[in-house]
């Protein structure tokens, strides 16, 4: 069932679609946008809005899309479906469409299947002719002419052409620059009178130039004549132009027919087109109304229609299936608009608003009308989420004074005669409504009852507002009877609502209570005029009783009603501060962590400096350990600086401060043992798999290793071997080191036979040989050799200087056999 067109009518929804046109980039959209229905079957809907934001959240992410350069070619398609030959330009716009069309295939095609669904849908419509856009772009140019490389015949034909034309150009420029002609010629000018090129002959002298005459001056003073001379060039001219016209005319024929066998095809690409940009002016007028997608209401139980992208939501009983938050009229100005929210279908299935003229009562009719029959026609509406419409089989609306005096209607004729027909549709169509319907029908009125004695005017209003409950309708109403109030009040399913007046200023404020029943300040607005106080008393003594009561009970309540708002304003402020002060604590609690982070780094980066140094000076006192003579004094002062630095190295490794909201936050943790600290260079340990102690070289963290140095030798052990000596080994081997026999001797170091100083400087020589004496006499070798090379023999002088009289080595000479001269063997003295 369609929406009647007299609702489409009252409510203006054409003016909708003529501002939704506006967005339209070409006639064939422009034509479904104007041609544009509301729908009543669900899954329609949910698609149209589906597809509104699928084309909005596209221009999001991409503006610049477009349908190009389309124009809507049916109609020449048509023609060249039928066998007629189009023109050149006829042609473009056809290669046109189609690269349009091409273009907005592939970037379709390219999106994301999950958040585009319809739109690739609608791509896979468009038309992909590269062989007919190919034929007629190289067929035909820019400026619509078609090109010599078309055909081979028509090259020659229009070279010939020009040779022709050039040599009768030739011929008639040498007649006019003749002396012999220059008397008989008007003026010496080469012109065209039917086709033929002639010259201005003088009437007087037309002997002189023997042709045919082919026009006349006004005055007939000039002849236009062709020479004799002239006219086989004229003829040959005429000829091949005539030979080229027909080639171009069966040039254009063949394109024709080609682009008329796929005419379906492109036909049904501009269609596609057409809905595609469409489409993208619903989002563009969306975007330009700040819409949002409604939500399509479902009654519990239904079988809705499972359309992507668009919102959905089952309404279970008792809720409102009609919920328009800070709804906006779209033909209104947007940046002055007073928002409405209003809802209908749960707990009441009737509103009436009550209110004074001008207060923005139609205004609510028309914005709920409106923006129904916008989202059944797969648009977004103006208002805020959460937005939610069900689908309504049909709307009727009855606003506005329709008097007439040609029919000798009044207004309450008019407003009776609508009524009457909108009953009579009701109940005729309530046999075909499906039960999958989410709600029959909405009903809009205006002015209910109105027009007539207000007693019967009022009764009249119950009795219609009752048979509406009974055709199970949504609807909103408005009035001026007090009588209704009362009956909203008492009647199950209707509910009074009220648009506020603003008394001290007498002006309407435009805003939609639901709940509360308008007041008629008819008193309030009198008085504020300045009416003598007496009138106004006299006035409210002459109402009744209870209406008196009922108008100060309303303006109670509207006072209270306003103090709330007031009081909910004030704390929704204090909030708001808190929040703000909150966000401000936060962002200086992160800059005072973020400052103590980066201060508590350059202090680590420094303990770290300190503790490379501590270990430098670790490494040095080990290097002085092997090289120096021993003597129990050294050692003393060796062992002391050693603990030293030691307690320096455990002194520098602190660990890092925790945060401020961590140790706010957590928990007072379960005392538990420390864990062991990881082994590293420098520690002594105990070799399981030997029984012995030694200390760690090196460690490969990657192998699982460790370079031990036991005694006199090195070892490879992995790290699982490796544990430090338990309180009780160690307070052994400090009795065995306290020991004399044992006590001034370190370990012995791992020392090769072989000391090579070529290349060395002579002032290096003498300290660096001495260390390695020293280590070589620890180590226990009995002979080492001394490698200095030939050369000059200054180094090999210094190393035997050096061995003489040297307490360490027994005897030195010469490397015979093994190196000559080039090196020196000295024989250490026995330990």
């Amino acid at each position: 069932m369609a929406i009647s067109a007299q609702t489409l009518e009252t409510l203006e929804f054409s003016k909708i679609l003529e501002r939704l046109a506006r967005h339209t980039s070409f006639s064939a959209s422009r034509e479904l946008a104007l041609g544009l229905l509301p729908s009543t079957d669900a899954y329609v809907i949910r698609r149209g809005i589906a597809l509104t934001s699928e084309a909005r959240r596209l221009l999001d992410d991409r503006p610049d899309t477009s349908i190009g350069g389309a124009r809507d070619i049916r109609g020449p398609i048509g023609l060249a479906r039928r066998g007629g030959v189009l023109e050149a330009s006829a042609l473009l716009e056809v290669a046109a469409t189609l690269a349009s069309g091409r273009r907005l295939r592939a970037l379709l095609l390219k999106l994301d299947a999950a958040q585009f669904p319809l739109l690739q849908e609608l791509g896979h419509d468009l038309p992909n002719l590269p062989a007919v856009e190919d034929a007629i772009t190289t067929t035909i140019g820019d400026d619509g002419t078609v090109l010599d490389s078309a055909s081979p015949t028509l090259a020659r034909l229009r070279s010939e052409v020009r040779v022709a034309f050039g040599r009768l150009q030739d011929k008639l420029q040498s007649m006019i620059s003749s002396s012999q002609y220059a008397d008989a010629l008007q003026e010496p000018i080469i012109t065209v009178r039917n086709g033929r090129y002639v010259v201005p002959v003088k009437a007087g002298n037309k002997r002189s130039i023997r042709g045919l005459v082919h026009d006349q001056s006004a005055s007939g003073a000039t002849l236009y004549i062709e020479p004799l001379v002239i006219v086989e060039l004229n003829n040959r001219y005429r000829e091949l132009q005539l030979a080229e016209e027909e080639e171009v005319a069966r040039i254009l024929a063949e394109l024709s027919e080609r682009v008329g066998e796929f005419a379906p095809q492109i036909v049904a690409g501009v269609e596609a087109i057409a809905a595609i940009d469409l489409a993208f002016a619903k989002a563009k007028y969306a975007l330009a109304l700040k819409c949002v997608a409604p939500e399509i209401a479902n009654v519990e139980g239904s079988d809705a229609a499972n359309v992507p992208n668009v919102q959905s939501s089952n309404v279970p009983p008792g809720n409102a299936p009609l919920l328009l938050t800070q709804a906006r009229h779209p033909l209104l100005d947007q940046a002055t608009v007073v928002p409405t929210d209003l809802h209908l279908g749960g707990e009441f299935r009737m509103l009436l608003i009550t209110g004074p003229n001008t207060g923005g009562k139609t205004v609510a009719l028309k914005t709920t009308g409106l923006l129904a029959l916008m989202a059944q026609a797969g648009l977004h509406i103006p208002a805020s989420a959460p937005a939610r419409l069900p689908v309504f089989g049909q709307v009727f609306a009855d606003i506005g004074d329709e008097q007439s005096i040609e029919q000798s209607l009044s207004t309450f004729s008019s407003h009776m005669s609508n009524i009457i027909r909108i009953l009579a549709a009701l109940e005729a169509a309530r046999a075909d409504w499906q039960s999958a319907e989410p709600t029959a029908a909405l009903v809009l009125l205006d002015e209910l009852g109105a027009g007539t004695d207000p007693v019967e005017g009022a009764a009249l209003a119950r009795a219609i507002i009752e048979r509406l409950l009974d055709l199970d309708v949504l609807g909103v109403a408005t009035t001026h009877y007090a009588e209704l109030k009362a009956f909203a009040y008492a009647t199950e399913g209707v509910e009074n609502g009220s648009v506020e007046f603003d008394v001290e200023t007498l002006a309407p404020t435009y805003r939609l209570t639901i709940g509360i029943p308008g007041r008629s300040n008819a008193l309030a607005i009198a008085t504020r005029l300045g009416l003598d106080p007496d009138l106004v008393g006299r006035a409210r003594g002459m109402m009744a009783r209870e209406d008196a009561q009922v108008e100060d009970l309303l303006a109670g309540i509207h006072r209270e009603r306003a103090a709330s708002a007031a009081e909910l304003k004030r704390v929704e402020e204090l909030r708001a501060d808190a929040e703000k002060y909150r966000d401000r604590l936060a962002t200086e609690l992160h800059e005072f962590e973020g400052r103590r982070d980066a201060e508590w780094q350059a202090a680590r980066a420094q303990i770290d400096d300190e503790l490379r140094e501590v270990r430098g000076q670790l490494r040095r006192l080990r290097d002085e350990f092997r090289s120096v003579s021993l003597t129990r004094q050294w050692m003393e002062e060796a062992e002391q600086r050693l603990q030293t630095v030691q307690s320096q190295a455990k002194e520098a490794q602190r660990p890092q401060p925790p945060r401020i909201a961590e140790v706010v936050a957590a928990p007072a943790p379960a005392e538990q043992p420390q864990a062991p600290r990881p082994l590293q260079v420098g520690d002594t340990v105990l070799v399981r798999s030997v029984g012995l102690e030694g200390e760690i070289l090196s460690i490969d963290e990657e192998d699982g290793t460790a370079e031990v140095q036991v005694g006199g030798f090195r070892m490879q052990a992995e790290l699982a071997e490796l544990r430090r000596p338990s309180r009780a080994e160690r307070k052994q081997a400090v009795q065995r080191r306290a020991e004399p026999a044992r006590a001034t001797l370190p370990a012995t170091p791992d020392v090769a036979m072989n000391f090579d100083m070529r290349g060395w400087r002579a002032g290096d020589v003498p300290d660096k040989l001495e260390r390695y004496l020293n280590d070589a006499y620890l180590a226990g070798l009995p002979f080492v050799r001394l490698i200095h090379g030939k050369g000059t023999g200054a180094l090999r002088q210094i190393v035997r200087d050096v061995l003489k009289g040297h307490p360490l080595v027994a005897s030195f000479g010469g490397g015979g056999a093994d190196g000559g001269e080039g090196v020196t063997v000295a024989r250490l003295a026995e330990r």
